[in-house]
């Protein structure tokens, strides 16, 4: 390094100092990680064949479209579901306890709230859900973290 200008040298170690800063930023914060693994992730999704972007972000993608009525916010629903993390872990699955969940759409995720109000009873579908309509910056139990991109197999087989 011998022939650089002061400029150069200045330059060159702003860079490294910058490059130091980020990683040590997402050291420091594995929920800063996932937000941006988690958007690099959703980008990519969003281009695919079949997958629609609704207002807030949601994504979600019919894998068989159902006939039935299409519930409320109001409605207490049953459904399949399996959820995984963008890497692809799994963290929760009802096909694994072997029975179907019921519950109030008003009472769980906003992204599930949203996107079963999207499809009839029948349907299976995929969304993408990111951190703002999941868990946000808090996480849930050990294994979703802040910040993470939830990726769920959803088949809605029943509104009460």
């Amino acid at each position: 390094m011998g022939g650089e200008s002061p400029g150069m040298k200045w330059m060159l170690g702003s860079l490294i100092g910058m490059v130091w800063m980020v990683s040590n930023v997402t050291a420091m914060d594995p929920g800063l990680e996932a937000l941006v693994n988690g958007k690099r992730f959703m980008e990519e999704n969003g281009k695919r064949q079949g997958v629609k972007t609704t207002a807030s972000g949601l994504q979600y993608e019919i894998l068989k479209m159902g006939e039935g009525a299409k519930p409320t916010a109001a409605s207490t629903v049953t459904v399949h579901y399996r959820g995984t993390l963008i890497n692809g872990e799994e963290f929760d699955s009802s096909y694994k306890r072997g029975e179907p969940i019921s519950f109030p759409l008003r009472g769980v995720i906003k992204g599930w709230t949203e996107v079963l109000q999207l499809v009839p009873v029948g349907t299976k579908l995929r969304a993408v859900i990111s951190p703002k309509l999941a868990y946000g910056e808090r996480g849930a139990g050990p294994k979703i973290g802040p910040g993470e991109t939830l990726i769920f197999d959803i088949e809605l087989l029943e509104i009460q």
